[in-house]
């Protein structure tokens, strides 16, 4: 269970089970609020079967859903009147909990005589408007946004983005193996932000697509013509029990954290002999390759330290394929070899406990689950849409934004458009993908609002540079359907090899190519397809 305590009388929690019933007790609960209703996903409990179980286990059960983006003034003071009846520390639960902390904060302001979004009117309602509002600061949102005002200097665009530093992800691999230091991977905010766009240092809440706004956390509710969805994804770190608490002491520390990536470098040095254990979570995750790019660096390391005959390295990988596209595997097989790797597929991590320095998997072909003592744990943490999309009526059935795979673009609502990890289209979650999306998101953003007859065609690529040597990258280029797609002729750069090439491309050139062009709307080797929009999907795909 994933609870969060917001004061001493008020908790909430994502989706509960019959059997956590009896341990809210035992934490002290007295009374449990459902406010998910029922028949949002298969296998979820019915509110009868908590309501059962939380009788059994004396406490107070009371059944009130709320639907997302639909928290009337009518509900949130049911749930206030509720709230004040019920005994106290009380637990509200839905899917992620999102839903049940915002009714519960609208209730309070209710309580205490403030009026909550739902109740004022729409002329009271605080409300701000931008002919283009983008979700999320990271890669995706400021590339989009500079790739529009290279089309249209005189677009209005805002970016919704709470943090106030903006991280290169992809040179984190570098920070967990020596080779950067942390702060070459970050920049404040404001310096990445492109001229002309107003960014509100805000969070977004939820989203009302029939009636073109987002609603902020400030209470805001901001109205567009056109919305870009781009936050990126959720480290659910929360669903490996045990391991939040350890993450970066016990020897656990991950390549995905910025916070822990260094922490990575130091567990790897101090390591003189004992077992490496590398995991990898189910897809999709962001950079398929990084759980191996962390493997393969420390290996390399440890080998030139003479200490690799002395460390176990294994990797447990809760898929069935070393990599997705079969063209690179020999290239990593080989170093697999070296490195004497043992491979462990289909096993998913599922527990830690760091000060036993313990870890457990689950094998999903023979439901066994098996423990496994390590020195050096680098784990890869499943992987999810951010809480507020989830809950959002954007959503596919496995929660990411559902778009046109090709031009990017809502699949139900003609004005939303969506890049990046964050949405459906089944490529590989990487800054290279986003290199390409950005001008697709763009054009076909000028060409709505200046009712253009072309549409821009995103083909898929996306780049996993794995690095496999200190020195050396195999440079895995492909689209949709594991296409290859190289930048470079093959006499050039052989992208199924390991060369020196692809480490210099990785190690100095790509962070420039991310912040000096990709951030200010340079389109360098990502002019996107572009065709009249009678076009059929047949010849799209050639074209791709």
């Amino acid at each position: 269970m994933d609870i969060k305590q917001h004061n001493v009388d008020f908790s909430s929690a994502g989706q509960l089970a019959p059997q956590d019933m009896a341990q809210l007790a035992e934490l002290g609960f007295r009374s449990v609020i459902n406010n998910r209703p029922d028949g949002e996903a298969d296998g979820q409990p019915t509110w009868q079967e908590l309501e059962v179980a939380a009788k059994q286990a004396g406490l107070s059960y009371h059944y009130l859903p709320v639907v997302p983006n639909q928290m009337t003034p009518e509900l949130i003071q049911q749930f206030a009147d509720l709230y004040r009846q019920v005994d106290h520390p009380t637990l509200a639960f839905c899917r992620t909990g999102n839903r049940s902390t915002q009714i519960w904060e609208a209730s309070q302001r209710l309580t205490n005589g403030i009026p909550t979004q739902a109740q004022t009117t729409e002329d009271q309602q605080p409300q701000k408007r931008s002919q283009i509002v983008i979700v999320g600061g990271g890669a995706a949102g400021i590339a989009t946004a500079a790739s529009l005002l290279k089309r249209d200097r005189d677009f209005n665009i805002t970016i919704i983005e709470p943090r106030d530093t903006h991280y290169y992800q992809p040179g984190w691999t570098f920070v967990g193996s020596g080779v950067f230091k942390p702060e070459a991977t970050r920049r404040p905010m404001e310096q990445v932000m492109p001229s002309g766009v107003e960014w509100i240092q805000d969070a977004v809440t939820g989203f009302e697509p029939d009636k073109n706004t987002v609603q902020l956390t400030s209470g805001v509710k901001i109205s567009y013509d056109v919305l870009v969805v781009a936050p990126g994804l959720k480290l659910d770190w929360q669903q490996v029990k045990g391991l939040e608490e350890t993450l970066g002491e016990n020897g656990v520390a991950s390549n995905y954290d910025i916070k822990t990536a260094q922490k990575m470098w130091e567990n790897t040095q101090s390591l003189i002999k004992g077992r490496a254990v590398f995991t990898q979570p189910p897809m999709p995750i962001k950079c398929a390759g990084a759980p191996q790019k962390a493997m393969y660096l420390a290996s390399d390391y440890w080998q030139k330290h003479n200490r690799l005959g002395n460390i176990q390295v294994e990797f447990y990988n809760a898929g069935k394929v070393l990599f997705g596209v079969p063209d690179y595997v020999p290239a990593l097989q080989h170093y697999v070899a070296q490195y004497h790797i043992d491979l462990h597929f289909s096993h998913n991590l599922v527990e830690v406990d760091g000060p036993a320095k313990k870890a457990w998997f689950a094998n999903s072909e023979t439901n066994e689950r098996i423990e496994v003592a390590y020195d050096l744990l680098h784990v890869s943490p499943p992987q999810t849409a951010p809480d507020f999309i989830r809950d959002s009526s954007l959503v596919n059935a496995e929660g990411w934004v559902e778009v046109d795979q090709y031009s990017l673009r809502h699949t139900r609502f003609a004005n939303i458009f969506s890049l990046g990890d964050v949405c459906s289209a089944p490529n590989a979650k990487t800054a290279a993908a986003v290199r390409k999306q950005a001008p697709v998101v763009a054009h076909n953003i000028h060409a709505l609002l200046n009712n253009l007859d072309t549409t821009a065609y995103y083909d898929g690529y996306g780049s996993c540079p794995l690095i496999v040597e200190r020195g050396k990258v195999v440079l895995a280029e492909f689209g949709y359907g594991g296409k290859l797609l190289p930048s470079a002729p093959v006499w050039l750069l052989d992208g199924k090899k390991p060369t020196r090439l692809g480490w210099l491309l990785k190690a100095k050139l790509l962070p420039s190519i991310y912040f000096d062009l990709m951030l200010r709307g340079h389109e360098w080797l990502a002019t996107p397809l572009i065709q009249n929009q009678q076009t059929d999907l047949a010849t799209k795909e050639k074209g791709a």
